[in-house]
């Protein structure tokens, strides 16, 4: 076959084996082996047309998807072992102590005569034909041992009449598909919770709730010690073709069972050993080499320090359009619906994370056997997909690479999963699961045969996920939609974030389709509402004032409200026009006896006080640009600034001038004390504007914990924007008290000073003692 051929064949083989079939060569004949209603009329004809491919493949690859070599039967007086996985759980059992964490239970409504003798007798018939439904798990001297209760042991179906919780309600609003009425709800729930005791058994519960003369739910609870979702099919299977027989006064003539899960247990530890177990390692542990222990996903909540398995899902369907295109496209590339599915969530986490290598669990029925396709045990095992996503590369190429990962991990996919954790020593933590934290599932939901002798069968859902992961997508096809179920620990994440995840896989997947030739990292993720908010988040154009400054904002309050209080300070306050006078003196004195131009910088050194702001305004009035340099900073960096920001003057209050090192600078420096109101003759007047939107404002130094502090110039346009915005915001109006509360030499200062005074709003100060978190504070405020 050519390359292409081959491709073809493998992505049938997979689609098959997605949808529970088992297709294997025999004596020069195709042989499938599936449930009923797998195959559909267009999966028949393209087996048919490539009928000759799948047989050569088969041949050449000496492979059989099914082996027929027999496990042996143990003898009566074998010991009986524990599976790799049911020692892994029984361990877990023992960290955890009682917990629902592993139960399985399914719920089933039952509309129609239903004959409860017969129920029960058709239970009582799959008890005893499946030694494992039976099991309990004793504890000898520190280790798990397999015991087996007999069939009168067992409580084998409970009966609960529930009519007295009446009938109006059967069929009101729910959350949940095809959900009875809250109490009974209720009730299919606490069954589902109830923990089971691995030491004394029975880890099987039956109970049949009567809501009507003709309808009645049957709820079933399985140890996952005991079952998986394979066997969960075959229990259904066999528990209608069993009624179907008592109802109709015969026996059920299924075909017995050739072993039982023990015997399979037993023949996977002595096979799994040797040169088959190392072959089978070397790979893993080349496969996982230097994988990170943690898919470390953005969480709502601090990762707890052992998970709960709290849980809660998120379900939606796709819709058929995309479910075709997305299957279509799977087809063309010769890989499986779930490799595209694998690739596509890879990249949803890759951005999520921003981890390009991270690993996924994948589940695997692991009955590649053919004595095992009938039991009910314990079988599925879990493989680590490691993928490793680069931005750069498009998404045929990770989807190949995909294929080529799960091909190869098919074919290693006899270890078990608690035997790869024990051989590779993974970092080991309660908080999360080892080797990966994130799962995706894809199975056939078929809809299931459910000729109950007469009786109409209805899946009921059963609440209170458990979340054994971080993340759990499981897909189903039924109807031909994909079915996507986000199973999250809700330790971790809020319900919103998992939606919208979900939303963005949507548009991923679109993406992919449309686009696939296109580089990773420029794939959409973002939903239509995401991208109209961010839209409008960034419709940010306003017409803000191109000539003007904050002078001018300033001296526009002072025409308006001349007489309106505008900075308080302890006792003392000024008006508008007061302000603005102390302001223009100061600014005429600096205009007069120093050579001031735009750009200027002037130092501040002041504490919180009126003369703060006449300060901060007389220097803008002036055409010059303030520096804040607060005067309780150490010294040494008080010099830094001084001589750092080249400032011709500084402003400072006389009982601050002993602690600030003027004395030391290289070059002397001129001091103002706004005490003593030199500037007091000068004129009240508004000096001609000096200052344009492009000249600077002020300039303000970082806080250096990263390095030297770093003067940062803003310019006026900028502290004009800021203001508006602020002011327009906050909606600061005239009759606003503002309180100054930041630090003068911290930006976030003019924030509160500007927007203030340019709406004509009143402005507090406060010493710093009464800002700090107390009662002061709240009396003040």
């Amino acid at each position: 076959m050519t390359m292409t051929q081959n491709q073809q064949v493998v992505s049938l083989m997979l689609r098959l084996q997605n949808l529970g079939c088992r297709i294997w060569a025999e004596d020069d004949k195709l042989r499938i082996r599936t449930s009923k209603n797998a195959l559909t009329a267009e999966l028949k004809q393209e087996i048919q047309n490539h009928k000759a491919e799948i047989l050569s493949f088969l041949k050449a690859a000496k492979t059989q998807v099914v082996s027929t070599a027999e496990i042996p039967v143990l003898s009566p007086d074998s010991p009986k072992l524990l599976s790799f996985a049911q020692q892994r759980l029984w361990l877990l059992a023992q960290l955890q102590g009682s917990s629902a964490a592993y139960n399985m239970p399914i719920a089933l409504q039952l509309n129609g005569k239903l004959d409860i003798d017969a129920l029960r007798s058709s239970l009582a018939y799959l008890l005893n034909r499946h030694e494992s439904l039976r099991m309990y798990f004793p504890t000898v001297a520190g280790e798990p041992q397999i015991a087996i209760l007999d069939l009168d042991e067992i409580t084998v179906l409970t009966v609960q009449d529930c009519r007295k919780l009446g009938t109006g309600d059967l069929d009101s609003p729910c959350s949940m598909p095809n959900a009875p009425c809250p109490n009974i709800q209720n009730l299919i729930d606490a069954h589902a919770q109830e923990p089971f005791d691995l030491n004394t058994g029975t880890l099987f519960k039956a109970k049949l709730l009567q809501l009507q003369e003709q309808k009645s739910v049957l709820a079933i609870n399985m140890h996952h010690i005991i079952s998986d979702g394979w066997s969960m099919g075959v229990f259904v299977r066999e528990l209608r073709q069993a009624y179907t027989a008592y109802s109709q006064g015969q026996t059920p003539n299924l075909a017995p069972l050739s072993i039982q899960y023990s015997d399979y247990a037993t023949w996977q530890r002595n096979w799994l050993q040797g040169e088959v177990l190392e072959k089978q390692i070397n790979y893993w542990k080349h496969q996982l080499a230097d994988a990170s222990p943690l898919l470390e996903l953005p969480t709502d909540y601090p990762r707890p320090a052992q998970q709960s398995y709290r849980g809660d899902r998120y379900v939606y369907s796709l819709s058929p359009e995309l479910t075709a295109a997305v299957n279509a496209f799977s087809q063309q590339q010769g890989v499986s619906l779930y490799m595209t599915l694998l690739a596509t969530l890879s990249i949803l986490l890759s951005r999520y994370s921003r981890q390009e290598d991270l690993c996924i669990g994948s589940p695997i029925a692991n009955r590649t056997h053919s004595q095992t396709e009938g039991l009910i045990g314990f079988f599925v095992n879990t493989l680590v997909m490691r993928q490793q996503v680069k931005p750069e590369q498009n998404f045929i190429e990770l989807l190949q690479q995909t294929r080529q990962i799960c091909l190869d991990a098919y074919a290693h996919q006899d270890v078990p999963f608690e035997v790869l954790v024990e051989k590779l020593r993974p970092e080991r933590s309660m908080s999360y699961n080892p080797l990966f934290q994130v799962m995706l599932a894809l199975e056939n939901n078929q809809s299931p045969d459910f000729d109950f002798s007469g009786l109409d069968i209805e899946w009921l859902g059963v609440k209170g996920a458990i979340a054994k992961f971080d993340l759990t997508l499981l897909v189903t096809e039924s109807d031909n939609q994909l079915n996507c179920t986000w199973e999250y620990a809700t330790d971790l994440f809020a319900r919103a974030t998992i939606q919208r995840m979900a939303e963005q896989f949507v548009v991923l997947l679109k993406g992919i389709i449309d686009h696939p030739h296109q580089s990773i990292h420029t794939l959409p993720l973002m939903t239509a509402a995401e991208l109209l908010q961010l839209q409008r988040w960034n419709q940010t154009q306003t017409d803000y004032p191109q000539d003007k400054t904050l002078v001018d904002l300033f001296e526009q309050q002072v025409e308006k409200n001349p007489d309106h209080t505008a900075v308080v300070f302890a006792a003392q306050s000024l008006t508008y026009q007061q302000l603005n006078q102390k302001a223009n003196q100061l600014a005429h004195y600096l205009i007069q006896n120093y050579q001031i131009q735009p750009d200027t910088l002037i130092g501040i050194s002041v504490e919180r006080s009126l003369e703060m702001i006449i300060g901060l305004l007389g220097i803008l009035k002036a055409g010059a640009a303030y520096v804040p340099i607060d005067p309780n900073y150490p010294p040494e960096r008080i010099q830094f600034m001084l001589e750092d920001s080249g400032i011709s003057i500084l402003l400072s209050q006389s009982f601050l001038l002993n602690q600030l090192p003027i004395n030391e600078l290289a070059n002397s420096l001129p001091v103002i004390d706004l005490d003593a109101e030199d500037f007091a003759e000068a004129s009240t007047a508004n000096p001609t504007p000096q200052s344009k939107p492009e000249n600077l404002a002020y300039v303000i130094y970082t806080s250096g914990s990263t390095g030297k502090p770093k003067g940062v110039m803003i310019e006026h346009r900028g502290l004009l924007n800021l203001t508006l915005t602020v002011a327009e915001v906050l909606q600061i109006q005239p009759q606003s008290r503002v309180l100054q509360f930041a630090s003068f030499s911290f930006d976030a200062s003019i924030w509160e000073i500007a927007p203030t005074l340019s709406a004509g709003a009143c402005l507090y100060l406060a010493q710093k003692e009464t800002l700090l978190p107390g009662v002061d504070l709240v009396s003040f405020l």
